[in-house]
């Protein structure tokens, strides 16, 4: 009975470990390290004091004193007065305004979350508030509608308690949570947050692997490195720039007049310099000496923010869903924050605007500890690098800052060509991505796998994944293959390098893959299962209706969104006021590749701006085709339109011809949307995305006010209800940051693709 006691206890302690082990920490944030909101401003400033983010309701709002003074919509109201101050961690002051509300408000809990797309992830923050409150709180991954929310409930509490909630089916590598109390009066006490991954079952264990050498600083330079030529460290410039995990830029030193932009001499990188740290001669660090902070062109204002900078340089560059941990500790002698970039493999080549926010430097040693995914914004970055002068009240001082314990960790991954594969019609879901089948050399020196067991139904297959890297999911689905057009069984396609790309296969089954990688082709050979109807070709259709958009004069506005003056003239016009529709006639799917060709004119020169709507109407996502110039000559228009992940299921094609002032008419015609395969002859595709003839897939909206309708018909009795699909036009509504509001926001709202403000 003991030994029985005993395994039972046994496996009760390995269950329990196995339990806490579904769960993965990949992010957390201590507000109490903050003595300002440092993320960036959404018309809410929560207050930092007590140790503490706290958000004192929707009784205030917070406005810079020169947006209370001024024309626009932060300006004074009626009755209201301000009743104190608070400032961002870069040093921007808001007054506390009261008086006018309750003001719907929302504000930033963190950003930069490392994700995974498709995957769980688990929110516990610790949390208190004045009374019971109910706010929404956005997983966001790009800025349209697509996110994810969740209604979390905080109970009133005198102390800080523990909630949680989840979200499931993340759509991107890097994710912000955006709080939004609305219209609630509670008080609300932040003083932590982390997140957590959901773990699958049978996922290998992760092993990490140092990138960089001499990241503690204790082991001098090699020679070479600091080698100069007419007095200036070129080897910035070189390819053994990994070697070095540290360089640093600084004003005034080596300075270079002719090297990459003889219009701009500046200061270039160099080796940061390895100093003893003081007060602790027995180690060493690595320290930027800022001794200028002004650019060599002062009309540029902005290139202050990198006239100094300090780089953690890794020895190579980075694919698309790799993902790393970097940690450094790191003080200065002026407290100020520091804007971070990824750059490529020379320092100073910028690559990508955002890595890790601002990092807040204070005069005493902290440690950075976070990780990072390289996404397709990101793909082949080298480092991470530190624009030092970028806080405009504190980092533009002489200043020095110091770094010590530089570590780059990644993922040990196994490299090669894998497939893994499902069935849609049982599962959307792909769990076994550590176990993909590994290709291996075939007879003809092609690389073959197979996916599915023969004899085995439940085995089949009808979609599969194929990848370069194995061993983590976000670095599998960074790193995938996608054919070139459609598949087709027993013929080789062109493929080319893709992010989470899913290859729908024509049939259900066993599939033999080869993959010639010396010319990038593909092969898909169905084993046993059942296939699917091949479609045939069909010849690419034009619709010639002669649709002409009598664009009324825009009522002009005054200022811009943010309050900001335009010009003189104040009003209520918007880009959309007039719009032209181009209406698929189903809904598309994110990462459906197309092509678009029109000819177009009108009246006068103008400019318009697109948008994916779903519905005439129903806006998604802010980026379409471009910009469309049009002239008073006839003009042909090509694009190859693929639609964006922010935009999936949309339906339509919005053109805002309301971007210039005057009245206006557009005249387009003879359009073609259709599939793209550049495996067909030209002329063909497998379908045409708009009709032959007629006028179904043409809406106009003419004036503010009015809503969209089919060309040529009475919009008094068709209208919007008219859509292909018949389905209903969204009455949800937007803040000008594309996120969903309740019908309570004060402020300027997008409803039914129109704006309006309500008060």
């Amino acid at each position: 009975m003991k030994k029985l006691f005993t395994l039972v206890a046994l496996l009760a302690c390995f269950l329990g470990a196995k339990a806490q082990q579904q769960w993965e920490e990949v992010f957390t944030i201590d507000y109490s390290t903050y003595t300002g909101f440092p993320f960036y401003v959404m018309g809410y400033v929560p207050e930092f004091d007590n140790g503490c983010m706290t958000d004192f309701g929707s009784d205030y709002r917070y406005e810079t004193q020169e947006n209370l003074d001024g024309d626009g919509d932060g300006k004074w109201k009626d009755g209201e007065e301000s009743v104190g101050t608070t400032s961002t961690s870069n040093g921007t002051e808001y007054q506390k305004v009261t008086g006018a509300g309750p003001y719907w408000h929302q504000y930033f809990i963190a950003t930069g979350i490392p994700t995974v797309i498709d995957e769980t992830y688990k929110v516990v923050a610790k949390v208190k508030a004045s009374e019971d409150a109910t706010i929404n709180v956005d997983m966001r991954w790009s800025w349209s509608e697509n996110a994810l929310n969740n209604s979390v409930a905080i109970p009133q509490s005198d102390d800080f308690v523990e909630v949680e909630w989840e979200y499931s089916g993340v759509g991107g590598s890097k994710c912000d949570l955006i709080a939004q109390p609305g219209a609630s009066a509670a008080t609300i006490e932040w003083q932590s947050l982390v997140v957590y991954h959901k773990l699958k079952a049978n996922q290998r264990p992760k092993e990490w692997l140092e990138a960089i050498t001499n990241g503690d600083a204790e082991t001098a330079w090699p020679a070479w490195s600091l080698e100069e030529t007419d007095g200036i460290n070129i080897n910035w410039r070189g390819d053994r720039t990994g070697e070095i995990c540290a360089w640093s830029l600084t004003m005034g030193k080596n300075f270079q007049e002719s090297v990459i932009n003889s219009d701009s001499p500046r200061a270039r990188p160099f080796p940061a310099d390895i100093e003893a740290e003081a007060g602790n001669e027995s180690n060493h660090v690595f320290v930027v000496h800022v001794t200028e902070v002004n650019p060599v062109d002062e009309s540029d204002a902005n290139s202050v923010a990198w006239a100094n900078q300090f780089w953690i340089q890794s020895p190579q560059g980075w694919k698309s869903g790799t993902k790393v941990k970097i940690k450094f500790r790191y003080k200065a002698d002026v407290a100020c924050s520091a804007g971070t970039q990824i750059h490529k493999q020379h320092p100073s080549d910028y690559l990508y605007y955002q890595a890790f926010g601002d990092v807040n430097f204070t005069t005493e040693w902290q440690t950075f500890d976070k990780e990072f995914t390289f996404d397709d914004n990101t793909a082949n970055g080298w480092s991470l690098a530190f624009n030092l002068n970028s806080d405009e009240t504190n980092g533009r001082t002489p200043n020095n800052f110091y770094f010590d314990d530089l570590s780059w960790q990644y993922l040990k991954l196994d490299e090669g060509y894998f497939v893994s594969g499902i069935n849609p019609e049982t599962t959307t879901s792909y769990d076994n991505l550590d176990n993909a089948v590994e290709f291996a050399e075939n007879a003809e020196e092609y690389l073959e796998a197979t996916v599915g067991v023969a004899g085995d139904a439940s085995t089949y297959v009808s979609q599969v994944m194929i990848s370069t890297t194995r061993g983590d999911d976000a670095a599998f689905k960074g790193a995938t293959l996608k054919p070139q057009g459609k598949i087709l069984a027993d013929k080789w396609i062109e493929y080319a390098p893709s992010t989470n790309a899913k290859l729908d296969l024509p049939g259900l089954g066993v599939w033999k893959i080869q993959i010639d990688t010396e010319y990038n082709y593909m092969m898909f050979e169905l084993v046993e299962g059942t296939p699917f109807d091949e479609p045939d070709p069909i010849d690419i259709v034009t619709n010639q209706t002669a649709i002409v958009v009598h664009g009324q004069e825009r009522d002009w506005r005054g200022t811009d969104n943010d309050g900001n003056p335009i010009e003189e003239e104040v009003g209520e016009g918007q880009p959309w006021d007039n719009q032209f529709f181009i209406v698929a006639n189903r809904t598309l799917a994110k990462g459906t590749e197309t092509v678009l060709k029109f000819k177009y004119k009108s009246s006068v020169e103008a400019k318009t701006t697109t948008q994916c709507h779903g519905n005439p109407g129903a806006y998604l996502h802010w980026g379409a085709i471009g910009d469309v110039n049009f002239t008073e000559d006839w003009q042909d228009f090509e694009y190859d339109f693929t639609v964006p992940n922010e935009a999936d299921g949309m339906q339509s094609i919005a053109f805002n011809m309301a971007e210039i002032k005057a009245a206006c008419d557009y005249e387009i015609t003879d359009v073609q949307w259709y599939l793209k395969d550049e495996t067909l002859d030209e002329g063909k595709t497998y379908e045409n995305l708009i009709n032959e003839t007629g006028a179904d897939n043409f809406y106009v909206k003419e004036g503010a006010g009015t809503d969209p309708y089919i060309f040529g018909t009475d919009p008094e009795q068709d209208g919007i209800s008219s859509v292909v699909n018949k389905s209903s036009v969204s009455t949800a509504t937007f803040n000008l940051a594309g996120q969903r509001v309740s019908n309570q926001f004060k402020g300027i709202v997008v409803k039914n693709g129109k704006k309006s403000l309500t008060k």
